[in-house]
């Protein structure tokens, strides 16, 4: 049994206190590999920084139908989904990967916000609710493939190609890989990007991570990671998705149901759709270098939207940034710190409800 550090290391692993605190590789020395390998092959990526919550008890699928976008009710074990955590006023906290067992329903959210996530549900459990919630953050490790060959990576591993084919985007299951490493296998990368999100527990994630990479998996580390986040266009935490933003801003659509009744922050969202009421919309921006967020987008010297991210890629810069609906969209010409660019729409932002589909 090899650890999960030790496999990592093995591959060229290299960690940096300034990213992601230091839980999961910054970089393994093959930038180049990796990105080629979202394209035309398969990635490995660490999420274990990521927080796992649990909900368990007779009450679990109402309690967080009530406290989030998507139709939880009408899901059946086996099946999951994405879901948007919002304020009373639909102000956004964060979008969670949920996954639906017999016994429970499982959350994946992004790093960092696991204590926070805990005590914002924590909050809303009442004393005659049969539901419990629990951080299991340290009792598993989760890793995503990305790209082409996911499907054929996890066939070396022993995977049934049936198995693999059944998983509808969100649905998940439990299959022996690696002759005998138990894992929790979740359609979708976490990205645009096609691919599995894999859940293994700690004792095992070693093991898992050294029979990925000897099945041809590229190891691809945290900041390519943000680069991947920023060029696909999914809104990040601390970024996109403050209290600043609504779910339809951030262009979490088909993250939202319009059909299944009352939620927290529902009556905002409702508002917005049918009023055309949504002010802002995420965008993407082209850049000749990288720019520190935020940062005002301007057109004609006034202020017309936000640059929220910025990240180096090979061919300059990507940026993420909102901007008011009633100026334009794709193609709009702006400036953004002296720079001149253009609005572009991005894989993963989703707009409108004609292209939602409701869970």
């Amino acid at each position: 049994m090899v650890t999960l550090q030790d496999a990592q290391q093995q591959m060229g692993a290299v960690w940096d206190p300034a990213v992601a605190e230091g839980q999961v590789p910054a970089h393994f020395g093959n930038d180049p590999a990796a990105i080629a390998a979202i394209t035309t092959g398969v990635a490995l990526v660490d999420r274990s920084h990521w927080a796992l919550l649990q909900l368990t008890g007779d009450d679990r699928a109402s309690f967080l139908h009530n406290q989030s976008t998507a139709n939880i009710k009408t899901l059946q074990p086996g099946q999951g989904c994405q879901t948007v955590l919002v304020t009373s006023t639909a102000r956004t906290l964060d979008l969670a990967m949920m996954a639906v067992t017999a016994e429970a329903l499982d959350l994946l959210v992004s790093p960092g916000m696991g204590p926070t996530l805990f005590r914002w549900l924590d909050r809303y459990i009442f004393p005659a609710d049969r539901v419990a919630l629990t951080d299991i953050s340290g009792q598993f490790a989760t890793f995503s493939l990305l790209g082409p060959q996911s499907d054929l990576c996890l066939q070396q591993l022993g995977a049934a190609l049936d198995e693999i084919s059944a998983l509808e985007p969100f649905a998940h299951q439990t299959m022996i890989l690696a002759q005998d490493v138990t894992v929790r296998v979740q359609r979708g990368s976490g990205l645009a990007t096609d691919g599995y999100t894999l859940w293994v527990s700690n004792d095992q994630a070693g093991d898992l991570w050294q029979a990925i990479a000897q099945a041809g998996a590229v190891p691809l580390g945290e900041q390519t990671w943000e680069q991947l986040r920023i060029t696909e266009g999914r809104p990040a935490v601390g970024h996109e998705l403050t209290e600043d933003y609504n779910p339809l801003e951030a262009g979490l659509w088909t993250a939202v149901s319009f059909n299944k009744g009352c939620y927290i922050g529902q009556e905002t969202i409702a508002r917005l759709n049918t009023y055309n009421g949504v002010k802002l919309n995420l965008w993407g921006f082209r850049l000749p270098r990288v720019i520190a967020t935020p940062c005002p987008i301007l057109q004609a010297d006034q202020k017309v939207g936000t640059l929220t991210s910025c990240v180096a890629t090979e061919n300059g810069a990507i940026g993420l940034g909102y901007l008011r609906t009633k100026v334009g969209g794709a193609g709009l010409s702006v400036m953004i710190d002296h720079c001149p660019t253009d609005a572009i729409d991005l894989p993963f932002i989703t707009r409108e409800l004609a292209n939602t589909i409701d869970h």
